[in-house]
């Protein structure tokens, strides 16, 4: 006789808490299964999921949540937390414009107790969550869910440093789990793997014990000198001496040892920390064998797996960049790869292969990244460090500190500038334009396509000062890169299109948009190329012989490129009706790109309209 489904009847943690223990293997077996054919559907993380559930479940069967405060970190281990939370249904629109996001988010459930997408600021919120508790009285948990990979990021210890001694009842669950996005690096990690791979001490200790039990004080000076070997060995004393109680390692797909630990953690006072060994894409044997390639998936078929594509693929932004960076490191042996932990989502695969020596990953650590890449440069090396534009924030004082105030030339490749999608807000590199062109020193650009984005890199590279080619995520207008390393003049843009009345300045990612909708409107269109420097000279004869310019770019418009024409022309006295078009003053959701961009008005169509609007003598709407 076939076990009725147990998750079509769980709409709620408080339903999860009503079932037996002995059901809740079958209700991790039944969710696992929910979540390969759900994210077969729709896309979006899968491997981290799959490695989450007993966790996720274990959690929320001992905790009272959401009174009980749950703080994931980065976020691509939520989906079972999602669907056990009144979600399952929703989990069909997952990543999709109006549908579910694929991190937590505060607004779209009381079980999303802090809204995350980048790394390791779990504990930081959830040491705010308890002291507030303590504060107003409240008797409720907090609890910290953060990976091995996280692990690795100042913040986190930031935050134990804090938590260490302010006397709070607060637990850190360290999902250990031997990776983040690309392979784990640094000594934390190594740490860590060596206490997990350890059987034999942990054999040893356990039989140690039963035995010298029958002797009680030959037991007491066994535990004593255990601790001293544990000092040695284990990583309990890391955290132990942040003011932490470590207990662990446990194997986090085990319910029967993970609920009884939680209960009993859930009783005792003061900060918590529990190592918890989990493997990525439990249960699927294709992610099991290769997490990397199911960590974020496009649609695919759950019973064949990842396809690999019959034709060729179009070629992307990032992988003109990793073409460009082994041809240049072949051509100068002073050019330096570094990358904060995303190998393989700023293509830098082939690079470590090929140039091991001069390749590092400094794992999720943005601002060590860049400062690192400042000493590179104080020593005569030419760094080039590949970050996400998102990402790139997290390292700004550094960026300015560190690099452009000394003049350094580290050249920064920004992938994914502007919208990137389904990743929503947290991943939108929507400010960069305007927090990087805003300091001294910095050279700034934007490729329309491909082949310019492969000149834009070697112009960067080619400069004795901080520079930033920022280019979108996904590909372009189709261009193929020719073969050599040639540069642009600095500072100069180009007319793509001779039109009259109306003058569309494009910037980047936006060029062709602004080229077909010059074609309906036989409006002159320039490929601005440089936000920094701008070329003063063509923005002036433009504004010389045309009614009115429009500056377009996918970036915040307040502050972004069109604001620095503005300036332009308001420094020399230049009189014309000005334009500007750029991403509106609000947090964009997560959605397909196109479809965002038509939406707020930057496609051909919405190009067109704004301008017919402003030649009607109206406000533009946006």
């Amino acid at each position: 006789m076939t076990a009725p489904r147990l998750l079509e009847s769980i709409n709620s943690p408080a339903d999860l808490r009503h079932l037996d223990r002995k059901q809740l293997p079958q209700l991790a077996t039944e969710l696992r299964a929910f979540l390969i054919d759900s994210v077969s559907k729709t896309g979006g993380h899968l491997s981290s999921n799959l490695g989450t559930v007993e966790l996720t479940i274990a959690l929320h069967a001992v905790f009272n949540t959401p009174e009980d405060r749950l703080v994931w970190d980065v976020g691509h281990q939520c989906y079972a937390h999602k669907v056990l939370t009144g979600r399952r249904e929703g989990m069909s629109t997952l990543r999709m414009h109006g549908g579910v996001s694929g991190f937590p988010k505060r607004s779209e459930s009381l079980y999303d107790t802090f809204g995350v997408g980048h790394s390791s600021t779990s504990i930081s919120a959830a040491l705010g969550m308890a002291l507030a508790a303590k504060h107003k009285g409240e008797d409720r948990k907090a609890i910290a869910i953060i990976g091995d990979g996280a692990m690795s990021a100042g913040m986190a210890f930031e935050a134990m440093n804090n938590a260490g001694v302010a006397d709070t009842d607060m637990l850190v669950i360290l999902n250990d789990n031997e990776m983040s996005i690309s392979p784990p690096v640094g000594a934390l990690n190594n740490i860590l793997t060596r206490l997990t791979s350890s059987k034999t001490y942990n054999a040893a200790r356990e039989a140690g014990r039963h035995m010298l039990g029958f002797a009680p004080p030959l037991l007491e000076l066994a535990r004593r000198a255990e601790e001293h070997v544990k000092g040695m060995i284990a990583p309990g004393t890391l955290f132990e001496e942040f003011g932490f109680h470590y207990y662990g390692p446990i194997d986090g797909h085990d319910l029967d040892a993970l609920i009884p630990t939680l209960e009993n953690l859930k009783k005792l006072k003061g900060p918590k920390f529990l190592h918890v060994i989990t493997k990525k894409g439990q249960g699927y044997k294709l992610a099991e064998n290769d997490p990397i390639l199911y960590h974020g998936v496009g649609k695919f078929a759950a019973c064949d797996g990842i396809q690999s594509s019959k034709g060729p693929a179009k070629l992307t932004y990032t992988q003109v960049f990793g073409d460009w960076l082994c041809d240049m490191a072949k051509a100068d042996s002073r050019l330096i790869g570094v990358t904060p932990a995303m190998r393989e989502g700023s293509g830098m695969v082939r690079f470590s292969a090929e140039h091991a020596d001069r390749y590092f990953d400094v794992g999720i650590a943005e601002q060590h990244a860049v400062t690192f890449a400042a000493g590179l440069a104080c020593e005569g090396l030419k760094p080039v460090v590949a970050i996400y534009s998102t990402f790139l924030q997290r390292g700004y004082d550094q960026l300015v500190h560190d690099v452009a105030l000394q003049k350094l030339p580290v050249m920064f490749a920004v992938d994914r500038g502007g919208l990137v999608g389904a990743d929503g807000p947290t991943h939108h590199g929507t400010f960069d334009l305007s927090f990087v062109t805003c300091i001294p020193n910095m050279v700034v650009m934007a490729p329309s396509d491909e082949a310019e984005c492969r000149q834009m890199l070697s112009t960067a590279y080619s400069l004795d000062c901080p520079s930033m080619v920022r280019y979108p995520r996904g590909g372009g207008t189709g261009k193929v890169p020719a073969e050599n390393l040639e540069t642009l003049p600095v500072g100069k843009g180009e007319i793509r299109r001779q039109g009259k009345d109306v003058a569309i300045l494009a910037f980047g990612s936006l060029v062709s948009a602004a080229i077909a909708a010059g074609d309906e409107l036989d409006a002159t269109v320039a490929n601005m190329r440089f936000i920094k420097p701008l070329d003063v000279d063509l923005i002036v004869e433009l504004a010389g012989n045309h009614s009115l310019l429009v500056s377009i770019e996918e970036n915040a418009v307040i502050g972004g490129a069109g604001s620095e024409i503005e300036r332009v022309l308001a420094e020399r006295g230049v009189q014309v009706q000005f334009l500007r078009l750029g991403l509106p003053d609000r947090f964009i959701d997560h959605g397909e790109q196109g479809q965002l961009l038509a939406e707020l008005g930057l496609d051909k169509v919405g190009i067109v309209r704004a301008i017919q609007h402003r030649l009607g003598g109206q406000t533009n709407p946006q």
